[in-house]
């Protein structure tokens, strides 16, 4: 049995915490049904209940959020609770199979009850995880998140507000925490706000997750974004006086450094992230590139446009809506089908995943295809095993020309702060030295265009040009790299 997965950039995770209500762990688990997309190794909720002896109720285990809380008993029996947190994980690095890594991390200290769920990485792990061992601190995972726990616990204030604030003040990076102590949730961005956090109300319950179509699964009203730099605690005074208590984390304000890739592949296009709509953006991204690298039937006959589902959807409407404002003849169609129903693994008894992996996933209506010029919107290209597997595939259908056209510039880069990308020689941009000719040799199609860097901040409407990380197509990083960082797993 193999995994079967696309090639594309991944996230590290998902996050959800619920205030408020008796029923806090199944509305966990909608949310995080909500925020699958995050993570797919691995999910967990933690819960406790308010009034009663402080006591943290923990379920987690691998795969999807449907796999690990199948018995329903899970949520009367073992995660009865007001509060609670939950995570879905992707791990980028370190062990993905160990049940320890699986996040929310739990401890009791001398303060009482506290977890943890992250979304990011922390750049400066190897050095604080080095020196709080160093210290005596006994690690139980490998993931860079357990550094806040162990930092909030060495910590000789007695304000269970300001210990957190001040581990805050010591890593560094790309971090969206929830913490959870007892009788409260606690939500945290870093100063350059990296990854999505929102804040939502359901009823009189408080809601603090990654992403808000997390919100829209159970009916919650969207409040505002946790800002960057920004911690937020919910507790019984919130609940009673309808006032959530901010606090700044950081004494100097930074410019935000929002990740790009949220608006290009991570984040749901229903979803609304630093303060817009994904669905807005993805389409705007689609119109540039048909704006700046339109593609023509050298016949004049209609040009099919077609995405790579699902990620790619919205770029393609854009793209195709954008090359018919301009005067050319085009068509959105479904030229690629995508099967939802393999699972995370499958058997291949006798091929290898070369020959049947992308086949698995996908498969050509070739009616649409059949002596037309096509034009594939994708979102990305990492490796390019998966782009020339469907350049193949659609090749099957005979169409006149296959053009690919790219809503992002090509990766070059490593990223530092949450996602996960092959080895820097592995990325097909550094194989050909960024050489799109060669690059379009090799996936074998008629014609290939990215998006500049340029041409992608255009895009970016709502927002200022240098609020976007954008270091894995220019190497700019906004936070410095420790020379001698390794990624611990993040989770």
């Amino acid at each position: 049995m193999i995994r079967i997965v696309l090639d594309k950039p991944t996230c590290n995770c998902g996050i959800f915490g619920f205030y408020g209500s008796d029923d806090a762990s199944l509305n966990i688990y909608y949310g995080l049904h909500a925020l699958q997309h995050r993570g797919q190794e691995a999910s967990g909720i933690i819960s406790s209940c308010l009034g009663k002896k402080p006591i943290f109720n923990i379920h987690k285990g691998f795969g999807l959020v449907s796999e690990v809380f199948a018995n329903k008993k899970i949520f009367r029996d073992k995660l009865s609770g007001d509060y609670g947190i939950g995570h879905n994980r992707y791990s980028t690095t370190g062990a993905s199979d160990s049940i320890k890594n699986i996040q929310p991390f739990a401890v009791n200290y001398r303060l009482g009850n506290l977890a943890i769920a992250h979304n990011g990485n922390l750049t400066n792990a190897s050095q604080l995880r080095t020196e709080l061992i160093e210290a005596g601190s006994i690690f139980q995972t490998s993931s860079d998140t357990e550094i806040l726990l162990h930092l909030i616990a060495k910590s000789k204030l007695n304000d269970q507000v300001e210990q957190v604030k001040e581990a805050l003040n010591i890593v560094q990076g790309a971090f969206s925490f929830l913490i959870m102590m007892d009788g409260m949730i606690i939500g945290a961005r870093d100063r350059h706000g990296f990854r999505p956090l929102c804040l939502g109300k359901l009823n009189d319950s408080y809601i603090i997750t990654s992403e808000t179509c997390a919100l829209d699964i159970i009916s919650a009203e969207y409040i505002r974004d946790i800002e960057p730099g920004e911690m937020v605690v919910i507790d019984k005074s919130v609940i009673e006086t309808g006032k959530v208590k901010s606090y700044q984390i950081f004494d100097q304000k930074e410019t935000p450094k929002h990740c790009i890739f949220e608006y290009i592949y991570f984040s749901r296009p229903d979803s609304k992230i630093f303060g817009t709509s994904v669905d807005k953006l993805r389409r705007k991204l689609g119109k540039v590139l048909a704006r700046n690298h339109p593609v023509r039937d050298k016949d004049g006959e209609k040009v099919i446009v077609i995405s790579v589902p699902d990620s790619s959807n919205t770029a393609a409407i854009g793209y195709q809506g954008e090359l018919e404002k301009n005067g050319i003849n085009s068509k959105l169609e479904i030229g690629l089908i995508r099967s939802h129903y393999i699972g995370r693994t499958f058997i291949l008894p006798g091929q290898s995943e070369r020959e049947i992996g992308v086949k698995i996933k996908f498969n050509t209506v070739k009616g649409v295809l059949e002596g037309k010029t096509v034009v594939l919107i994708d979102d990305s290209i990492v490796r390019g095993t998966t782009s020339r597997q469907l350049v193949n595939l659609i090749k099957e259908a005979n169409p006149k020309e296959i053009h690919i056209r790219i809503s992002s510039p090509p990766i070059t880069h490593p990223c530092f702060y949450g996602m996960d990308f092959p080895s820097s020689d592995e990325l097909i941009a550094n194989k050909f030295n960024s050489n799109i000719e060669e690059i379009r040799q090799y996936l074998g199609v008629n014609s290939l265009a990215y998006l500049t860097n340029d041409e992608l901040l255009e895009a970016m409407i709502d927002h200022q040009r240098e609020e976007f990380c954008t270091a894995c197509f220019t190497g700019n990083y906004p936070v410095p790299v420790n020379t001698n960082f390794v990624k611990v797993a993040n989770d």
